[in-house]
């Protein structure tokens, strides 16, 4: 590991705004905060906006910027990039966000039902090989409901032509229609903080003439999300 990682996990440690909880088993004990979010690390009662695979926090401490009235929380597994939005947000004194470091697909070890009220994927990893580990699977999708408020509503913003079309055709397998879908957000007429704020990755990627796709749905309780084959789209 080098210098520079092992010195912003250090300095991380003493960070207020984030979490990054030891190596036990959660399926004997959830995590201390599961449940108590709002009252014992925000002490307010406002909704709570979770960002997945959230990178160094751009759009986390965007959002947060953007909705002072919200809570807002980037979860990532990478250390050293959680750090940058951290130390942003301490810096720019947003006492409405915070970070949590662990996998996503331990997500429901550490929020109890209905605590979540929206979810943001932005930018994950498309897993081209491995479709039941795309953030917006049938498998991550099922397990947001665990955590989420019946009417969730999950944001999907991403370069990746595959996840946008996969993503598409698992919810109309499943009986889901979209609020909004675009295959290209800055020529569609939506209008909103999916605009609002870019990311570092996606100024480079609209400055290599790359698509930037978009689309937000709800999520019900009581609606289990089946897989689909082997997603093969015409991208």
């Amino acid at each position: 590991m080098s210098k520079n990682k092992l010195a912003k996990f250090a300095e991380m440690a003493d960070f207020k705004n984030v979490v990054q909880p030891d190596d036990v088993s959660f399926d004997r004990t959830p995590y201390i905060l599961r449940g108590k979010w709002n009252d014992d690390f925000f002490h307010n009662s406002n909704p709570l906006t979770l960002e997945l695979g959230c990178g160094k926090g751009e759009y986390t401490v965007g959002l947060a910027q953007n909705c002072p009235s919200g809570n807002f929380i980037g979860v990532d597994i990478k250390g050293a990039r959680i750090w940058r939005g951290a130390k942003e947000a301490l810096e720019q004194n947003l006492d409405n966000v915070g970070f949590l470091r662990t996998k996503i697909d331990l997500i429901d070890k550490f929020f109890s039902e209905n605590e979540v009220s929206e979810i943001w994927v932005t930018f994950a990893d498309p897993q081209p090989k491995k479709q039941n580990k795309r953030l917006t699977s049938a498998f991550f999708l099922n397990l947001y409901r665990k955590i989420c408020v019946d009417g969730a509503r999950i944001h999907l913003k991403t370069d990746s032509r595959l996840l946008h079309f996969y993503t598409r055709a698992l919810l109309d397998a499943n009986g889901i229609i979209p609020d909004f879908v675009t295959d290209d957000l800055y020529t569609s007429d939506y209008k909103g903080v999916a605009v609002d704020i870019q990311t570092f990755y996606e100024k480079m990627f609209l400055a290599e003439g790359k698509k930037i796709t978009y689309l937000n749905f709800k999520l019900a309780k009581d609606r289990q999300i089946v897989e689909i084959p082997k997603f093969v789209g015409n991208l």
